[in-house]
């Protein structure tokens, strides 16, 4: 009843973006279901940060074809190929103990990385297609809602990926989540749009990558962005905080659950830190400023460790301002990005931009468990600075643009 009440458009994205929640929570779930499991077997952090290269790998590719997919085939039916190929993927991790290799997990991690941004592609281009090109300040809000709200459900996934471990083991849990989110697919698929995105003039596949130097500059600086989250955060923090603070299972996932929750929230409320209360959207400057102002948190956190400080206490602390103003961030390129693109090849513009964030996490995710193993957790927390002031140092080429009221 609710949304038969709803114009056919407005019904499609509350469609995918319910679909993008469902998802986003069994991922990250997964997420930490992989991490907490395998580093109780004894795996090493650099094993473990492999575990996840193909899940980011892939998303570099996925995000570059899944952009022209989406013009071809519409955003409904790219994000219902992505929830079914996320069931599969969870079906792989549901062998006997003698088959869950590292190469058999890589593989299914892949599986799961082509899901991940087939549905973030068909969710973040819908919202593009909603609203009309004067109308940036709602598109902003919008965007931050969207990208907010999927951030804290991905902590949400954080907790529940610790609390099925702990409850109902690994296999149990991955289970339990793989019937869930086949229900959604299910679902999906019988109450979608098929045509909803599909692209009016059908571009070559030669025409994925971005011509925009506006495009490739925001590009460019959200992987330096990204990278300088997940080289400190992805391996490197759960595994220190286990390993050296003594913190178990249900501490570390519930700690950093409620941090992306937090995350996630504070990019809701993104555009009223950046301009909104003033009737102003963000611009290149606005980049330039906020990644500048996030450099210093990992560099004051490292300080913090090297000068004998509780850990405990540094940490928790740099967490919470950290994430505050890489949410800020974060939600600030989003609305850009979608800013920039063109209506007619939008799934195309916003599918390489986020091409250019996985291969941030992928480097990031890497470099976690590399640089943690050889050198510990404030070297990648120096490292984290250097690739904030190279986003910030990239963000000067972005294009400035007049106020526009909200």
């Amino acid at each position: 009843m609710f949304l038969s009440n709803r114009s056919p458009q407005t019904r499609q994205y509350m469609l995918v973006t319910a679909s993008y929640w469902a998802f986003t929570l069994t991922d990250g779930a997964l997420r930490m279901l992989v991490i907490l499991h395998f580093h109780g077997l004894g795996y090493s952090p650099l094993e473990i940060s492999m575990l996840f290269l193909f899940y980011e790998f892939f998303g570099v590719v996925t995000n570059l074809v899944g952009g022209w997919l989406g013009a071809h085939l519409g955003l409904n039916k790219t994000m219902n190929i992505g929830l079914a190929i996320q069931v599969l993927a969870l079906g792989m991790l549901l062998v006997p103990a003698s088959v869950l290799s590292i190469a058999w997990v890589m593989a299914a991690q892949a599986l799961s990385g082509i899901a991940k941004d087939l549905n973030k592609m068909s969710a973040k281009s819908s919202v593009k297609l909603l609203l009309p090109s004067d109308a940036q300040g709602r598109l902003y809000k919008w965007v931050a809602l969207l990208t907010g709200s999927k951030n804290a459900l991905k902590g949400a996934g954080f907790f529940l990926g610790g609390a099925l471990l702990s409850l109902l083991g690994f296999k149990g849990a991955i289970a339990v989540m793989a019937v869930a989110l086949a229900l959604v697919w299910v679902f999906s698929m019988v109450a979608g749009q098929a045509e909803f995105g599909v692209a009016t003039r059908k571009p070559k596949f030669s025409e994925m990558l971005s011509k925009s130097p506006a495009i490739n500059a925001l590009s460019g600086a959200r992987m330096f962005l990204f990278c300088a989250r997940d080289v400190w955060f992805v391996v490197a923090l759960p595994v220190y905080l286990t390993g050296v603070l003594g913190w178990d299972y249900w501490w570390v996932s519930s700690a950093l659950a409620l941090w992306i929750i937090g995350y996630g929230i504070v990019q809701s409320l993104a555009p009223y830190f950046t301009g909104a209360r003033r009737g102003r959207v963000p611009d290149g400057v606005s980049a330039r400023l906020w990644a500048g102002i996030l450099a210093t948190v990992p560099a004051m956190i490292a300080l913090g460790l090297a000068g004998g400080v509780n850990p405990q206490w540094v940490l928790v602390g740099g967490l919470m301002v950290f994430g505050a103003l890489f949410a800020i961030n974060s939600s600030l390129h989003s609305y850009l990005i979608i800013a920039y693109a063109k209506e007619d090849r939008v799934s195309l513009d916003i599918g390489f931009y986020y091409m250019a964030n996985a291969a941030g996490r992928l480097l990031g995710t890497v470099l976690s468990g590399w640089i943690y193993q050889l050198a510990g957790l404030e070297a990648c927390l120096w490292l984290s600075m250097v690739f904030l002031l190279i986003a910030c140092a990239i963000s000067t080429l972005l294009p400035r643009h007049p106020a526009v009221r909200a």
